[in-house]
């Protein structure tokens, strides 16, 4: 009965009954209720036919994801610190998955969210270190959605591939405004990005945009979504920054946190005042994020589109604060096989979709909402063998159709990263890298074992006691392992030379293995090297560029940049380094060394290049010929 009232309603907004209070209506009997009926019918002046119409409308869906924050960052989970009143507001109102998993690093988790498949599975396996890139000839979430008529958008972080063919414009987007690869600030960010007023990437062109960056991706979701296009549904994909550092945010938002801290010594007594300071700016941004939950919720009522949304509120990784405050009685963070790296909090809101509000508590992976979202929106053109299951059953009140369910979570770790499971540098993926999930257990590395329904906090390796479930677990693994470890061991090649990007800026942040992703890297001059791992569209004379800097910094090679004070903090001074020449490798050839451009910005070189797959190696030298390091940033263009 809601379904057929609600859209009527929201055809006549000169009715001052509210849609939200509907719950309240109870017809007596049927015949009560066919009246009621016949009455909003004719009230309303629409026929059966158009009610009936207007109730199958396609359910809009909006996926907000934010960053590094853990299960326990909202007071509906108990936090002690913070109030989230919107957010907890959805959670209410929605589907709790509270046995939900993601990976413990972010780029896993969001090429698992688009493709329903394990990282290993879909090449997307490490935040940085030319293992970011999701395998190009795979179906996403947005194609899947845009394919059944749906206009399709994101908003802030993709950190999936910065060039063709991994962007998000190339990957099923009808709209994007993003940044490049895992945070504002990045290498490949444009420079001196500092979340105020930031120079983002809208549909393949830089443009600036006023304003703090939560509100300026939830406010660019929601002009995009009450679009001239707004007949059609929509999948908005909402995929925030913050919390993750470098932790900037409007100052008013700290003041609010360091009182609730006073009142909570057993917190504060722990941290150092530097820790403290961390820890309300990263609070605080939770704070904003809150507040544009609920504007969200409020621009949402407005249009009378809150009743047929979906709206899933997720996070990308477990929180990197957590255990130094309140991490909701579960050990670890972000980047570790603990439970508190990994379950993070999954609410799925409709209204109008009958779905059984409340807590599930089945084991459930981010790899599920691409086909649990397909079959909420009706959509059976899902693509086959998907690693995640549909769980629009379950959140539909009816049995469990997902049987005795192992799952693994794995991922490629950062270069510098000391580990147990290999001697060998650990962004390669490795089987022993992983956790195995089923039931309440919890094998970890392959060697430790967890009973989390007995001891929550992952206290006790139980292992020696349950030789039986390490076996099923360790058999699960191998079964697993070499069912993805081809995928997972092929590198993914950025394309240069295509129409669809040229010229392409390359930067460090792809070289293969090797970790350079932050500004503050740049700036102080690392001394790393690596090699991308390319592939060329088309034969022909292509122009290499090579620069220590970014073309908008207008930084010659052998200049270092000042101390600069941004909108809510402070960049370090950039080393100088004495770049004054340069050479390349291509493939099997390499180039003779040449000197620095006139103007001082940059090394130059043409090579003729046939089309297929080679590699680039570049060298930054100093006037004895010593290398000083590879050239962070290169733009490469076929004439």
């Amino acid at each position: 009965m809601q379904k057929l009232i609600r859209p009527c309603l929201a055809a006549r907004p000169d009715w001052s009954v509210d849609p939200r209070s509907l719950g309240a209506f109870r017809a007596r009997n049927l015949t009560s209720l066919v009246i009621a009926v016949v009455a909003f019918w004719t009230a309303l002046g629409l026929g059966i036919t158009e009610i009936h119409a207007e109730s199958m409308a396609s359910p809009n869906v909006i996926v907000i994801m934010t960053d590094d924050q853990g299960y326990g960052e909202f007071s509906c989970h108990g936090n002690p610190v913070v109030e989230t009143p919107h957010i907890d507001r959805l959670a209410a109102g929605s589907v709790r998955l509270t046995d939900f998993h993601v990976a413990p690093m972010c780029t896993p988790t969001r090429g698992q969210l688009m493709t329903g498949l394990d990282a290993f599975r879909n090449g997307a396996v490490n935040v940085s270190s030319g293992r970011t890139l999701m395998r190009p000839e795979l179906k996403t979430i947005a194609d899947v959605f845009r394919s059944a008529g749906y206009r399709t958008g994101i908003f802030g972080k993709w950190h999936l591939g910065d060039n063709y063919p991994f962007r998000p414009e190339d990957r099923g987007f009808d709209e994007a405004v993003w940044f490049r690869s895992s945070h504002i600030n990045s290498t490949p960010d444009h420079w001196d990005n500092d979340y105020f007023d930031d120079t983002y990437i809208h549909n393949g062109q830089p443009e600036r945009y006023s304003g703090y960056c939560t509100d300026v991706f939830f406010n660019q979701a929601s002009q995009w979504i009450g679009s001239e296009d707004s007949d059609k549904p929509f999948f908005a994909y909402i995929a925030l920054n913050a919390a993750h550092w470098p932790w900037f945010v409007p100052d008013h938002y700290r003041q609010p946190i360091r009182d609730s801290l006073a009142n909570h010594p057993e917190i504060t007594k722990k941290l150092n005042a530097n820790q403290i300071e961390s820890l309300v700016s990263f609070l605080a941004m939770g704070t904003s994020i809150d507040d544009n939950v609920g504007k969200l919720d409020s621009f949402l009522t407005d249009h009378a589109l809150l009743d047929n949304t979906i709206v899933v509120f997720l996070t990308d990784n477990g929180s990197t604060m957590g255990k130094d405050y309140f991490n909701a009685g579960m050990r670890g963070s972000k980047t570790q096989l603990w439970e508190g790296g990994h379950r993070v909090p999954c609410f799925v809101r409709w209204p109008a979709g009958n779905l059984a509000m409340g807590e599930i508590d089945e084991l459930s992976q981010v790899q599920d909402l691409l086909p649990t979202l397909a079959e909420l929106a009706g959509i059976t053109n899902v693509p086959a063998h998907l690693d995640g299951q549909s769980l629009a059953a379950i959140m539909r009140g009816q049995p469990s159709t997902l049987g005795d369910r192992k799952l693994v979570i794995n991922y490629s770790r950062m270069p510098q990263f000391k580990v147990e499971y290999t001697d060998q540098n650990p962004s390669v993926p490795h089987r022993d890298g992983a956790g195995v999930l089923w039931k309440n257990w919890r094998l970890l590395e392959n060697r430790e074992l967890y009973d989390v329904a007995a001891d929550p906090h992952q206290d006790h390796d139980v292992a020696a006691d349950n030789p039986d479930v390490v076996r099923e677990l360790s058999t699960h693994l191998d079964d697993w392992w070499n069912g993805v470890k081809r995928d997972a061991l092929a590198v993914q090649r950025v394309v240069i030379g295509s129409d669809a990007e040229n010229p392409a800026m390359l930067t460090a942040c792809e070289w293969l293995d090797v970790f350079v992703d932050q500004q503050i890297q740049i700036r102080r001059g690392v001394q790393k090297n690596g090699v991308w791992h390319l592939s060329v569209a088309q034969a022909g004379t292509y122009d290499v560029e090579l620069r220590r800097w970014p073309r908008e910094s207008k930084l010659r090679l052998d200049q270092g940049c000042r101390r600069t004070v941004v909108t809510d903090g402070v960049f370090v001074p950039g080393k100088v380094l004495p770049i004054t020449q340069g050479r390349i490798r291509l493939g099997k050839h390499t180039f003779p060394i040449q000197p620095a451009a006139e103007d001082g910005l940059s090394i130059q070189f043409t090579a003729d290049l046939l089309a297929g797959e080679t590699e680039l190696e570049t060298w930054m030298l100093d006037d004895a010929g010593q290398e000083i390091c590879g050239a962070y940033y290169v733009y490469v263009k076929r004439r």
